[in-house]
């Protein structure tokens, strides 16, 4: 089909850049009428038509009933060019309602064209139908079509460009949300992978990059977070040599600190507060639009402030575990023995966390958090002991009354402590689970331990864990008031006092983990 000059604007001239550049998604355009001729006709008149240098995608029906089997398996088809008079003298028209309210499409351009204006008046139907042009089979000449299918996709596309900024923005807003949830690292950059597959609507294969530190061959040292499809082998890795393209849109990238948009190879680089750059590589089908590309740009802005958001949490992770890491230090400073037996509390109860879940047991209080925090506070529980006297810590025999006495006030001590701390930080913390564990891991399931003979479930969860992993160390190690127990005496002792002692589900925890032999720390040789 040829056009004069004057038309030329209509369209790209795309014929001498078809060799660089990449396929064009086409435009879908669907003909629907009951006259072969007529599909014929028109398929002769559009098929070379190009705009924005994509082609057309020509799809045909029959009837009405095959148009909206169509419009339901392609949601974006950009115009259809629709007959009136078809299984019934209004069969196009019903089919405009079931298009815009059966399955919701408000984009799609429709042009109702009929051979028998009589029968479907066009005022009439302008008004009453969400139609965008009515024509009669005889006006439109092949240059009417021409300019109708341009004026339709043009249209067309300035309403997806609004509604992919309407949803985009909105999937951003989401998207950063969930981001702001995470608290790792590796979790993240798999969140950003996830959210850019949803804001450009289709699955990608991607992968996230950090850069670590520049090396002297001038190209960046990268560690990669997140991988998917084709790139899952690359998790672990610090190289892309894999993608030679890849890397060098990624170097391109970093060293230009910019974005970079080369389809199939495009690159987001994102920057941090703290200095931290990211690059993100994703691979969607056809090169991205205007519209996409601003609404990645306005995400990377939300994944460096989410970025920033986690960089900060994790800095109030540490400085807390530092402090609980320095208290507990206090209690090493006095007892050789307790760095090592702290650390084995540590692994024990973060182990029999875990096993309690796999149990399915106390699903209520076995919260993320939880989960997180009870090994490193259990490092707290006996921080209290600082109070107690050398010549009753270090004693070689059994207490008399009177020492027992002062040897128990290490529970409260301790919790009082860590309480004052803990009202400084909001929420749950290692400090506030910590004062839970110092002043109930020595309180019994049957409510007669102390300090405050608390009994069953109104024991911290925390406490009755440490408690079983306190006296199970101990009895396996040396003291210098004991020598070390053999594992099955110990087991025998702890299964003994399941319910009067002990939380029998915690337990049930350890035996597991110690018949499988997954016990995480080194057992002494018996």
């Amino acid at each position: 089909m040829t056009h004069d000059d004057n038309n030329d604007w209509l369209i790209d001239d795309s014929d001498q850049q078809q060799s660089v550049q990449p396929p064009q998604r086409p435009w879908k355009v669907l003909i629907i009428d009951d006259e072969k001729d007529v599909h014929t006709a028109t398929r002769l008149a559009v098929q070379d038509i190009r705009y924005k240098d994509r082609p057309l995608q020509l799809l045909n029906a029959y009837s009405a009933r095959e148009g909206l089997e169509q419009v339901s398996r392609h949601p974006d088809i950009a115009l259809i060019l629709l007959d009136v008079v078809m299984e019934t003298d209004n069969a196009g028209l019903e089919l405009v309602r079931r298009i815009r309210d059966e399955l919701g499409n408000n984009l799609t351009r429709i042009v109702l064209r009929t051979g028998q204006p009589g029968q479907a008046p066009e005022q009439d139907v302008i008004l009453n139908y969400d139609i965008n042009d009515y024509k009669t089979k005889t006006e439109l000449t092949v240059q009417k079509l021409f300019t109708v299918v341009i004026a339709s996709l043009r249209a067309y596309e300035n309403l997806v460009a609004i509604e992919k900024n309407r949803q985009g923005l909105g999937k951003i807003l989401e998207g950063a949300s969930d981001l702001y949830q995470l608290r790792s690292l590796k979790e993240f950059a798999s969140g950003v992978l996830k959210q850019i597959s949803a804001i450009l609507d289709v699955g990608t294969d991607g992968v996230l990059c950090m850069e670590s530190t520049p090396q002297s061959t001038g190209r960046p040292r990268l560690e990669i977070l997140a991988a998917t499809g084709e790139f899952d082998r690359l998790l672990g890795a610090d190289t892309l040599d894999a993608f030679p393209a890849l890397q060098h849109a990624i170097t391109e990238a970093l060293q230009e600190k910019h974005s970079v948009y080369r389809h199939p190879v495009d690159v987001l680089y994102i920057t941090a507060q703290n200095g931290r750059e990211f690059v993100v590589h994703f691979a969607p089908p056809w090169p991205l639009e205007d519209v996409e590309r601003n609404l990645l740009e306005v995400f990377c802005q939300r994944i460096s402030s989410a970025y920033d958001n986690l960089y900060l949490y994790s800095q109030l992770v540490s400085a807390q575990e530092a402090t609980v890491v320095a208290l507990a230090d206090l209690a090493e400073f006095r007892d050789s023995d307790t760095g090592e037996h702290v650390l084995r509390v540590q692994k024990l109860s973060d182990a029999i966390a875990a096993e309690l879940q796999q149990m399915a047991a106390y699903p209520q209080l076995l919260t993320p958090a939880f989960m997180d925090m009870i090994g490193m506070a259990s490092i707290l529980h006996d921080v209290g002991k600082v109070g107690t006297p050398d010549h009753i810590l270090f004693k070689p025999g059994r207490l008399d009354p009177e020492e027992r006495i002062i040897m128990e006030q290490h529970a409260m001590i301790g919790a009082n402590i860590l309480r004052k701390a803990s009202h400084l930080v909001e929420g749950v913390s290692y400090l506030s689970m910590g004062a839970d564990i110092a002043g109930g891991h020595h309180e019994y399931f049957d409510g007669s331990g102390y300090p405050q003979r608390l009994a069953g479930q109104d024991i911290p969860l925390s406490a009755r864990i440490v408690a079983v992993v306190d006296v199970f160390d101990a009895l396996l190690h040396k003291r210098p008031y004991k020598e070390p127990w053999t594992l099955h005496d110990t087991m025998a002792y702890i299964n003994g006092r399941a319910g009067s002692q002990f939380d029998p589900l915690v337990i049930a925890a350890l035996d597991r983990l110690v018949r499988e032999q997954r016990i995480p720390i080194a057992l002494p040789a018996q």
